[in-house]
């Protein structure tokens, strides 16, 4: 396995600390910020084929949903309208997501997750009132600007908050959540900020102490310092868009644009949005099209229990592989159900039972597979990657990459199920295949490692240490790194 380099637990640095119940408690509130997006995916995915909902916002879609049954089903939900009420909100993430970068460096996490909350609430508020299509745009748009702040600063709260040996498992706690918008606006003005951040706007002695607090030992001054050193070279960074561009940020970079735009192209989006309509299509009612979003959204939680136990025991990388694997299979039998019984003109005539469960199961297990890796895998590692000084606007290239292609995939996929039919499966199975190869040979192993300490890994990469040479990334306090013994060095 091409894995780069591992972290040398023998002789690596590991700093003093344990799980705290501060620190357990402090982690689950802000991992609500990064709830809303999923929340909402879910909430909307069953809300868009409601008959009640459609008549009264989307008439012209209703028509085509109560006409007769032989009418091609791939095409009911083909609506420009619909598109839009769904895609605005990832076009306002994308937007805010550029802004967010700068308020979370100069203004500290914790502020940015308040704002985001608060956008995200009042957005809610106005999709609740709606009275017109307009409104509910308008309240996409809201949700779409708290998204933006909430997924920018939240993955760095958590990576800089949390032990390195936990830092998975409660990142990946964003799995489950019921009402994350007031959870994260009322909990962000009573948590307390990082103390990266605290670093980084000169608050050293409260930065010490909150330390103290967090990793619950007084035996802090070396990783303190640590943290101080790595500020005060960010310090020196006047452009940290520009430096992105630099040949030692080139594997930063590749992650923060690749993996979000693989993350969207498994197709998880369709699924967890369209679900109910996908079920609705494929012939099973509007009451079980609602049903279907409350399975897989139970689906998701339960296998984001999985990632959560398994991410720091077996790797980042072997559930990224494990997933896609899943993934690519799972898609190839749906798409081979729903050719075989919808063919190419969308008339599926009578559906049997066995063949309702089949393509249930099997969309369970894709819902499975992606929220044990690519779903919460795609946050986790762009944020515990970025040195200091890149890591805010490292992190908004990878919220506007996300937010652009969910945009992006939201606005055509109804055209696109409209035309390619039982084809869009192959299409997004495509790029599982495409992806898992990436993760295969271009992806180091961040496991256990300190985030001070992860630009090392690259030097030991088969493939990035041509980018990155022994002078970038000098360790403060001398982290060695030594190749996997199934490294491989020459592909």
């Amino acid at each position: 396995m091409p894995a780069a380099g591992g972290f040398d637990k023998g002789n690596g640095k590991g700093y003093p600390g344990k799980l705290t119940p501060f620190v357990t408690v402090t982690c689950i509130v802000a991992a609500m910020g990064g709830l809303i997006f999923g929340y909402d995916i879910g909430i909307s995915g069953g809300v868009t084929s409601m008959p009640s909902f459609l008549k009264r916002f989307f008439p012209s879609v209703y028509r085509k949903q109560q006409a007769n049954s032989s009418t091609n089903q791939y095409c009911q939900y083909n609506s420009e309208t619909l598109t839009l009420f769904t895609s605005s909100l990832y076009l306002a993430a994308l937007l805010s997501s550029l802004v967010a970068s700068s308020v979370t460096r100069k203004f500290g996490r914790k502020k940015s997750m308040l704002f985001g909350g608060v956008l995200f609430f009042a957005g809610a508020l106005i999709n609740g009132f709606a009275q017109g299509v307009w409104m509910l745009i308008v309240g996409r748009l809201l949700l779409g600007f708290g998204i933006g702040f909430a997924n920018q600063s939240v993955p760095l709260y958590l990576s800089e908050m949390a032990p390195y040996k936990y830092r998975g498992a409660l990142n990946i706690g964003l799995g489950g959540a019921m009402v994350p918008a007031l959870i994260i606006t009322i909990g962000s003005l009573v948590l307390p900020d990082t103390p990266n951040s605290m670093i980084e706007r000169g608050q050293r002695d409260e930065a010490r102490e909150k330390l103290r607090k967090i990793r619950g030992v007084n035996d802090v001054d070396e990783e303190f310092n640590d943290l101080v050193a790595a500020s005060e070279a960010s310090k020196q960074v006047e452009h940290p868009w520009g430096n992105l561009l630099k040949r030692k940020y080139r594997p930063h970079l590749t992650m923060a644009i690749l993996i979000p735009f693989f993350q969207q192209l498994t197709g998880i989006n369709v699924i967890m949005f369209y679900a109910p309509v996908l079920f609705n299509t494929i012939g099973f009612g509007n009451d079980a099209s609602l049903m279907s979003a409350v399975i897989t959204g139970l689906v998701n939680a339960c296998a984001t229990l999985v990632s959560i136990y398994g991410v720091d025991k077996w790797g980042r990388r072997s559930l990224f592989l494990e997933g896609g694997t899943q993934m690519l299979i799972c898609q190839a039998i749906v798409a081979a159900c729903i050719g075989a019984k919808f063919g190419v003109d969308g008339n599926p005539g009578e559906l049997p039972k066995w063949y309702a469960v089949v393509v249930v199961l099997f969309i369970c297990l894709y819902v499975a597979a992606f929220a044990w890796s690519w779903g919460p895998l795609g946050w986790l590692v762009p944020s515990e990657i970025f040195p200091l000084e890149i890591r805010s606007a490292a992190q908004s290239v990878n919220v506007s990459v996300n937010m652009a292609f969910t945009f992006v995939v939201a606005q055509i996929f109804l055209n696109m199920l409209c035309h390619l039919k039982f084809g869009l499966f192959i299409f997004f199975a495509f790029f599982v295949l495409v992806m898992s190869i990436f993760i295969f040979f271009f992806l180091p192993e961040t496991n256990g490692i300190p985030i001070e300490e992860m630009g090392q890994v690259w030097k030991n990469h088969w493939f990035w240490s041509r980018y990155v040479g022994e002078d970038d990334f000098v360790s403060n306090g001398g982290v060695e790194l030594q190749k996997g013994s199934n490294a491989i060095n020459n592909v």
